[in-house]
């Protein structure tokens, strides 16, 4: 079986790529949510100072929602730090589920957000004639904070995306929310102005109904990835090529996949030759993994569990003895005591075991040599347990 790492204390020996692209990756992730938390607390502030100069409630009311953004910017921040902390003896695969999880408030607070959009847009249609007479310097305030949350939105999405950091991507969405209910906004300001307050209220409708689709979108996404939904198929053919064109790799079967926030968890079963040794078949298993790991940058691990044969079709040889008891009934069919023989390799294959037994120099004539030979023919055919013995002597020393 290969892993990553080799220590007593695995905790201690996280299974990562390289340290600094974590540490890179956090620093550019709390420096575009930093970047966010200034913006969203200038515009709150300008959307309250001109809502309620100019006497318009929807830009008041859109001060609070960018209000709650600086909320949701700040559980990013905590969730950010939380993903970027090393593994420990709770999390030995480090704590970028953490990132899964803001992912899916921050889903939940986008559906939130258009459901409240939807909700008051409905208010809005039944007493469209209460609405007060606002200021033109609403709709400049409504229009700068447009401009500002669709070009907040540009640079985080970027961002994110190159991190491929789901966490992110919702957030930097979270900003197109507040742009598009910014817009519901300059909407409403530009129907009142011009006599149209319907139009206020059926724009809120429609971006209502798109934010609540997206905020169920990265929900969805979240809550795959916390049950452990595996990768696309074509991402899985990937990986099953890399492994299989791995040298000594004869076949492989039970890959399994799953998503850690912006990296993948990969375990497969490699059948070998069932004949080598345990060093060069855990060999095989390194090089698979190695080859796993430089092929696709997205994989944090690879835990390769090596098999002699294809183990689907059944594990006939759990219910075959251990090493002590087939070694005790081998030395009776050999008329000899385990002591006697230098060494013995036994392959476990299908419900039969295969025996190499090296004997010492000198340990028996031609005459002799041949006894055992015919002894072992003899009893081969009805042993219930052994289908091969093959008898090595050495002819020289060390």
């Amino acid at each position: 079986m290969a892993r990553e790492t080799h220590s007593d204390n695995m905790a201690d020996t996280p299974p990562q790529k390289t340290q600094s692209k974590d540490d890179e990756r956090f620093q550019e992730g709390q420096r575009i949510t930093w970047v966010s938390v200034g913006v969203n607390i200038v515009l709150t502030a300008m959307q309250l100072v001109v809502g309620f100069v100019a006497h318009s409630q929807s830009l008041i009311a859109d001060a609070m929602h960018t209000l709650s953004d600086i909320v949701a910017d700040a559980f990013v921040l905590f969730a950010n730090r939380k993903g970027a902390e090393a593994a420990d003896a709770d999390h030995p695969y480090g704590h970028g589920r953490f990132e899964t999880a803001a992912s899916l408030v921050l889903g939940l607070l986008l559906a939130g957000t258009g459901g409240g959009i939807l909700i008051a847009a409905a208010g809005r249609l039944q007493d469209i004639g209460s609405a007060p007479p606002v200021g033109v310097a609403a709709m400049w305030a409504a229009m700068i904070t447009l401009a500002a949350k669709e070009g907040l939105f540009r640079y985080m999405l970027a961002t994110a995306e190159r991190l491929r950091s789901p966490m992110l991507v919702a957030n930097a969405w979270h900003a197109r929310a507040d742009a598009l209910s910014s817009l519901v906004v300059a909407a409403g300001i530009g129907g009142a102005l011009l006599g149209f307050n319907f139009a206020d209220a059926v724009a809120a409708i429609i971006v209502g109904a798109m934010i609540v689709r997206a905020g169920f979108k990265f929900g969805w996404a979240a809550i795959r990835e916390l049950i452990d939904t595996g990768l696309s198929a074509e991402e899985v053919a990937a990986i099953r090529h890399t492994i299989a064109s791995t040298p000594g790799v004869l076949g492989m079967h039970e890959l399994r996949t799953r998503r850690m926030a912006h990296q993948v968890l990969v375990d497969a079963h490699v059948q070998v030759n069932p004949r080598i040794s345990v060093s060069e078949g855990h060999r095989v298993a390194e090089s698979a993994r190695q080859r796993v790991l430089d092929s696709h940058p997205e994989v944090l691990d690879v835990l390769v569990h090596v098999d002699a044969e294809n183990d689907l079709l059944g594990n006939a040889a759990i219910q075959l003895p251990d090493r002590a008891v087939l070694l005790a009934h081998l030395g009776e069919l050999l008329d000899t005591t385990p002591p006697e023989l230098e060494r013995t390799t036994l392959h476990y294959l299908g419900n039969r075991v295969e025996a190499e037994v090296f004997l010492p120099p000198g340990f028996a004539d031609e005459a002799m040599l041949g006894t055992i030979k015919r002894r072992v023919e003899a009893a081969l055919p009805g042993d219930p347990w052994f289908i091969a013995i093959r008898l090595n002597q050495r002819i020289a020393p060390n």
